[in-house]
């Protein structure tokens, strides 16, 4: 095992502080106990706000040009949570330098930038480097809970799968013109948000084989012009001109999964009034259904068939020490205490720790670069099914991506699941700026 481990973040908008928190948090969960973990640096090209994230979070420093991380002795692993497009050179330059890397979903803006980045993680790995992409919602105990389930044959096999992801981040005509905003149809709401609820829909129900019935709609035409920077949220002066919208406000698509048999429909809004964050997944199999909802996270809804028709139907489940993730994955890990999506930025940061480290009993491996590549492809088959009036379309089979850990029952202090996905991965169309991503 390392001595030490130095950790820095590059970016600090929104996810920027969930990493720079996790990395901090991440020590203190589950056993063993990691080599001391040194907090280094928080960088973002907007100063004011790298400086107040290093001393909010404990880093010694920070820096405001990514190659500063990257020259870096005293640096070993690296987050990087900026723009889309600016993923592939800021990747590849911090391998080169030997680095290890979390990167942020989506892998990149365009599928030739995200294979030639799983191209460079390949060769890294030979260096002894590892290069992981956050697909953080497979962290959730709620449906790490629900894919043992499925997978322990208590629901048995899936039927069919419908899934939906509503924000209202855009839902206001007076939010300015943003990375967000601009792009082509399907690099909106589809690759931001849609991106997330893809790989939860294969993480419980196998990989997607076709999408179909793609459809995008914009409901917000224009927006005002910042005449500044800011963060989500907050107030900016506006230049009074205003700029058009070219993506998806809205995307829905249906998708086949695994040998084709098993169906979906999902959902994906950035305009949905009153949900801020509403990710929403229900899963019907042969011997009942599982619900899981990201506004409730300490808690699944279970059906179960087996209960007959006189005490049959959906029960509240509270998540606690029975289920993934809990036990030894917080400070005080009892029944009822509750749980939100903070922690799941910590146990990806946990994981990515163990596989650096190489401790003996690590959580389930974060996603490969493959697995990136392969959210993107579905993404951008559902674009391409959306551009051609919703005809079916072909995603391309998996290469290299991660194999699901083999469900087990009972598992308690550390999930048997919840990392690896069934074959999940990234999404192929954004473009944020170097400040934020959605979580």
């Amino acid at each position: 095992m390392v001595d030490s481990i130095g950790v820095a973040v590059i970016g600090a908008g929104m996810a920027g502080k969930a990493h720079a928190a996790a990395w901090r948090n991440a020590p203190s969960l589950f056993a063993p106990t990691l080599p001391p973990v040194r907090l280094v640096s928080v960088c973002d090209a907007y100063e004011p706000v790298a400086e107040e994230s290093a001393r909010r979070f404990g880093y010694e420093l920070h820096d405001t040009d990514w190659r500063a991380v990257a020259a870096a002795d005293d640096v070993d692993v690296v987050s990087v949570v900026v723009a889309n497009h600016l993923h592939r050179e800021v990747v590849a330059g911090l391998l080169d330098a030997g680095k290890h890397v979390l990167c942020e979903k989506p892998l990149s803006d365009t599928l030739d930038d995200a294979r030639a980045m799983a191209d460079a993680a390949g060769r890294a790995a030979a260096r002894g480097l590892v290069a992981r992409v956050g697909f953080t919602y497979r962290r959730a105990p709620g449906l790490a809970a629900i894919e043992q389930l499925v997978g322990d044959g208590t629901l048995g096999r899936v039927l069919h799968v419908s899934g939906r992801y509503w924000t209202d981040y855009g839902a206001s005509p007076d939010v300015p013109t943003s990375w967000r905003f601009t792009g082509a149809p399907g690099t909106g709401a589809l690759a931001d948000v849609g991106s997330h609820l893809t790989y939860v829909a294969e993480f419980l129900a196998g990989p997607v084989r076709s999408v179909s019935g793609g459809t995008f709609t914009t409901a917000i035409t224009e927006r005002p012009v910042a005449a500044g920077f800011a963060l989500r949220g907050q107030d900016v002066p506006l230049t009074g001109e205003r700029a058009a919208v070219g993506n998806d406000d809205y995307a829905t698509f249906s998708a086949r999964f695994g040998d084709g048999s098993v169906v979906g429909s999902l959902e994906v809004s950035r305009v949905a009034a009153g949900h801020p964050n509403g990710l929403v997944v229900e899963v019907f199999c042969e011997h009942g259904a599982a619900r899981w909802d990201q506004e409730r996270p300490s808690e699944i809804g279970l059906a179960l068939q087996s209960d007959g028709p006189r005490t049959g139907g959906y029960r509240q489940v509270v998540l606690g020490p029975d289920h993934p993730y809990v036990a030894g994955g917080m400070a005080m890990d009892a029944p009822g205490v509750g749980w939100g999506q903070n922690q799941m930025f910590e146990y990806q940061a946990r994981a990515f720790l163990d596989e650096v480290a190489g401790v003996a009993d690590p959580l389930p491996r974060n996603a490969t670069f493959d697995d990136g590549v392969h959210n993107m492809e579905v993404l951008d088959a559902v674009a391409r099914s959306a551009a051609a009036g919703g005809a079916t379309v072909t995603v391309p089979a998996a290469s290299g991506a991660t194999a699901t850990v083999p469900a087990a029952s009972g598992a308690k202090s550390r999930p048997t699941t919840g990392g690896t996905p069934n074959t999940p991965a990234t999404p192929a169309t954004t473009t944020p700026d170097t400040q934020e991503q959605h979580a």
